[in-house]
C-alpha cells in the first residue's frame, strides 16, 4: 500500500520560510509527476507546484519566484521550499503524485492527508 506523507507545516510570520516534505512509503516502481495542492478554507483547491520525471516545473502565478519544488528520488521524498510567505498562503498543504507500482503497470494517483501552514500578518 503505497502512502504519501506530508511534513514541515507550522505557524510562521509573514516573511518566514518553511519546506514541506512529502515521503512516499510502500512497494512501488516509480514516482513520476509530483503536485503541492492546497486549499484554504471556503477556497478551492488550488495546484501550488508541479514536477516531471524530466525536470519541468510548474507554479501557480501566486507563488512564482517565492515557491520552490524539489525531489529526492533516492529518499522518495518531494519537497516545497516556502519563502516570503504571505498571509494568503494560509491553508492546507497536499501533496499528489503519479505512481506506478510496477514497470508495467499504468500510474495511478495519490494523495496525502495534508499539512496546515498559518502565516500570520
Amino acid at each position: 500500500q503505497v502512502q504519501l506523507v506530508e511534513s514541515g507545516g507550522g505557524l510562521v510570520q509573514a516573511g518566514g520560510s518553511l519546506r514541506l516534505s512529502c515521503a512516499a512509503s510502500g512497494n512501488h516502481f516509480s514516482i513520476r509527476t509530483v503536485r503541492w495542492y492546497r486549499q484554504a478554507p471556503g477556497k478551492q483547491r488550488e495546484l501550488v507546484a508541479a514536477l516531471t520525471t524530466g525536470g519541468s516545473t510548474n507554479y501557480a502565478d501566486s507563488v512564482k519566484g517565492r515557491f520552490t519544488i524539489s525531489r529526492d528520488n533516492a529518499k522518495n521524498t518531494v519537497y516545497l521550499q516556502m519563502n516570503s510567505l504571505k498571509p494568503e498562503d494560509t491553508a492546507v498543504y497536499h501533496c499528489d503524485a503519479d505512481i506506478a507500482l510496477t514497470s508495467w503497470a499504468l500510474p495511478a494517483n495519490y494523495w496525502g492527508q495534508g499539512t496546515q501552514v498559518t502565516v500570520s500578518s
